[in-house]
């Protein structure tokens, strides 16, 4: 009888530890954490809180300076998901490191910039040494945006593949200066122009408006393709947390939020 008592209790301690597992992983479902950008996914996430709170959830942002890292945090389940991207920047990360995130919503776009570095005015670009983020999909952007001002000619059908080896015209012997993105606002002093990304343009204390000598229009063919979205590890999309973040960066609230502080180099995409 003795032993039966044992087994029993013991029984009765196991339950509980399981219980209490459950138990935790009710509270983690109720956290959300996000690994971003400063600026402007950090503080879009930051007001994006006393949204989530009233449904039940607490959200918590970590900030990283570069994008593999964010990418890496997610792909590993230390985070549940990332803001920092768009949808081609987004692809070739899960092409070149055979990953599977996806995109659970689009929330903004960025307008790509050029930014005066040591000259201040396009009037003369002969000679001009231009930096442009190092990775595929914004290089292409980059290159993209000179030739729709008419500075580079890039081969046929090279689109949003586009390298410095698709500049088939280049009348002003521009010099192309590939860098790490979040390098370009500290190169500027030693380079004639640098395209930056609209986050970067903004850590750096610049706008698209008062700042760029060129930038995207919204009619820019290239726009669409830009779009930044939340990536989370595929299947996650569908998890309750991830939908109510996603509703939560795509409210009123939020869009309102875009359009009164970032003066044009952030625009909602819904």
């Amino acid at each position: 009888m003795k032993k039966k008592i044992l087994a029993l209790a013991a029984v009765a301690v196991l339950g509980t530890g399981v219980l209490g597992g459950c138990a935790g992983t009710e509270t983690d479902d109720k956290t959300i954490r996000v690994a971003a950008s400063a600026v402007p996914h950090a503080e879009i996430l930051e007001q994006a809180k006393p949204l989530l709170e009233e449904q039940g959830y607490t959200l918590e942002v970590q900030i990283f300076d570069d994008y593999v890292q964010q990418n890496n945090v997610v792909d590993s389940g230390e985070f549940d998901a990332n803001y920092f991207q768009h949808v081609l920047y987004l692809e070739s990360y899960n092409e070149e490191r055979g990953t599977n995130l996806v995109s659970a919503g689009y929330i903004h776009y960025e307008p790509f910039g050029l930014y005066p570095g040591t000259q201040t005015d396009t009037s003369n670009m002969e000679g001009a040494t231009i930096a442009v983020p190092n990775d595929t999909s914004n290089e292409a952007r980059a290159l993209l945006l000179l030739q729709e001002n008419g500075y580079i000619t890039l081969r046929e059908g090279a689109g949003l593949n586009a390298t410095v080896n698709d500049i088939v015209e280049n009348p002003y012997n521009i010099e192309i200066v590939e860098l790490e993105a979040a390098q370009i606002p500290r190169m500027l002093s030693e380079v004639s122009f640098g395209i930056l990304n609209g986050n970067y343009a903004m850590q750096a204390g610049m706008t698209v408006a008062e700042d760029a000598l060129l930038y995207e229009s919204s009619q820019s063919e290239t726009v669409a393709n830009y779009v930044n979205v939340v990536a989370v590890k595929e299947g996650n999309e569908e998890l309750e947390k991830i939908k109510a973040l996603v509703e939560a960066l795509q409210s009123d609230t939020i869009r309102q939020y875009i359009l009164d502080n970032y003066n044009g180099a952030v625009i909602p995409y819904t």
